[in-house]
């Protein structure tokens, strides 16, 4: 059996506190995934790429998905680090992905200071382009796995929903400074001080806050100190160790987890193609519908467009970050019976009649499918980039469900099989329970062992990913058909005879269209949890 030493604890004098400090990480997170979303599809165009070369770029995301997090959760699991578990792989991941992200941003600088041949510079641009993105992709994930997990293992069974939600709050907090600050005129602002571009000031102030919230959730959360692990005797291959426990975790998943793995791996054939492109859709319908001749012959397309599809998603960021609060409080928590809510007795009529009707995480999280596949299906009518933004706003309510929903249900069953006791064994008053803090009586008893939440974690992650590998295809397909040239918005050196067709139905709102009718198959697996 493996042996513990200490308990884990999160500064802060309130419970509030301590879920911002706990969740702060989650903002450099997404602040960084909202630059890349944002302003690296249209980079990669500009740098002469078709939106099908772009699309095999894309495989970074999944590939990234599937290969760092269940192995990072594994060896995470394992690691007998006197600084805990998965603080030290956020840090070290946190500076790989600020690294990262400031070549990604001044490429051509690097490269023009090495090479001087147009032709040879132009091509390097392109592949160091592609290897920082890899590098942002591989290091950030292992950065969010460990997050994640920091959660499970230092929540206890009753605060998972609590948790959860404050990751994602904090999560859409992170888009919504990311995108706001893609939208306002950042060389305008503040000169060319950290760049001469809107693209590379974003890289930098991206790379900065990486580091400034890693920081502040490894200063505030202490984790307990696993001191040696029980191994099985007969697993003696260490180099396929890690491999072998996954797999075998796999193909045995308790019934419930799988149904879960199952319902996220249908609901990412849609997002997918929403998160990737959802900003550049916006900002070609802009440049085909409402664009002037002038504004068309810009010096920096990729600028503007960039700032019309932040814009468009800082108000999705909005929409999301305020359901993230809202919703909680709408929705019955899973395993919330232990509490008994005794409000005042002038409003206990009316909460009384609210309570009864309050519908479950799980009908929740089934209506965000139906609502996130019917707003994908009229995206190739949009003819105005106001309409394409009020459609992207709308999807943030249904990505507040499914960034909460999952992992939430996931940690229930992964401290559950940790040995944690059920909540509802025991009838106790609604307080403010303090389980975060260090030396309160209960706390070794409550709070979550999160043993194996890195594989379990690492595992949905896979779940996550394979859709994306297959949302890669399809769109890839679709780009070849529909805009199989250059783009015409923002490849401003490209012969004429080398662009897309602009007059064409768009490539990205037809792939959309097709990821909704994977949202749709979710909402039929996600109800089939409530008979697991």
């Amino acid at each position: 059996m493996s042996t513990w030493s200490g308990k884990p604890s999160v500064k802060g004098s309130t419970e509030t506190m301590r879920m911002f400090l706990l969740t702060c990480v989650s903002i450099g997170i997404t602040f960084t995934w909202g630059v890349e979303m944002t302003y690296c599809t249209p980079y990669l165009l500009s740098l002469g790429l078709s939106k099908g070369q772009t699309s095999l770029v894309w495989v970074a995301g999944p590939l990234s998905g599937l290969i760092v997090q269940p192995i990072i959760g594994v060896v995470a699991d394992e690691s007998t680090s006197k600084w805990g578990r998965r603080r030290p792989i956020i840090v070290i991941g946190s500076f790989i992905v600020s690294g990262s992200l400031l070549a990604l941003g001044f490429t051509k600088e690097i490269v023009d200071f090495f090479i001087s041949d147009k032709d040879t510079a132009q091509l390097m641009t392109i592949v160091l382009a592609v290897l920082s993105l890899y590098s942002v992709d591989f290091s950030i994930n292992a950065v969010m796995s460990c997050g994640r997990s920091l959660v499970v293992d230092t929540l206890p069974i009753s605060k998972q929903q609590t948790g959860a939600a404050w990751a994602s709050r904090m999560g859409s907090l992170g888009h919504i400074i990311g995108y706001a600050m893609g939208a306002i005129d950042l060389v305008g602002i503040f000169g060319p001080t950290l760049g001469d571009t809107q693209f590379k000031q974003l890289t930098v102030i991206a790379a900065l806050g990486m580091l400034a919230t890693a920081f502040i959730t490894c200063w505030a959360v202490t984790e307990r100190i696993l001191l040696s692990v029980r191994h099985d005797p007969r697993q003696t291959d260490v180099r396929f160790k890690v491999v072998r426990q996954i797999w075998s975790t796999v193909l045995t998943l308790p019934p419930r987890i799988q149904a879960i793995c199952n319902a996220v791996f249908w609901s990412w054939i849609g997002w997918f193609p929403f998160i990737v492109y959802s900003s550049t859709w916006v900002g070609e319908t802009y440049f085909r519908y409402d664009v002037s001749a002038d504004a068309r012959n810009s010096d920096d397309a990729l600028g503007d467009m960039g700032r019309i599809g932040s814009t468009a998603l800082t108000v999705y960021s909005t929409v999301s970050f305020i359901s993230a609060w809202v919703l909680p409080v709408l929705i019955q928590a899973p395993e919330d019976k232990s509490f008994t809510h005794r409000p005042p007795a002038s409003i206990a009529p009316l909460i009384n009649t609210f309570n009864k009707y309050k519908p479950d995480l799980l009908t929740a999280w089934i209506a965000g499918n139906i609502m996130f596949a019917c707003a994908m299906f009229i995206t190739p009518f949009a003819t105005s980039f106001r309409f394409a933004t009020a459609i992207v706003a709308l999807c943030g309510i249904p990505w507040s469900v499914a960034g909460w929903a999952p992992t939430t249900f996931l940690g229930i069953e992964v401290n559950k099989l940790s040995g944690q006791p059920d909540p509802t064994a025991r009838n106790i008053e609604m307080r403010d329970v303090s389980v975060l803090e260090m030396g309160k009586p209960d706390e070794e008893s409550s709070s979550s062992s999160g043993g194996l939440s890195g594989v379990y974690f690492g595992i949905l992650n896979i779940y996550v990913t394979i859709p994306q590998f297959l949302s890669t295809l399809m769109s890839g397909m679709v780009f070849a058909m529909l805009e199989p040239g250059k783009s015409p918005e923002l490849a401003h050196e490209a012969h004429p005879s080398e662009t897309a067709d602009p007059t064409g139905p768009n490539a990205i709102a037809v792939t959309m269209f097709l990821g909704a009718l994977g949202s749709l198959v979710a909402a039929v697996v996600t109800k089939k949890l409530r008979y697991v």
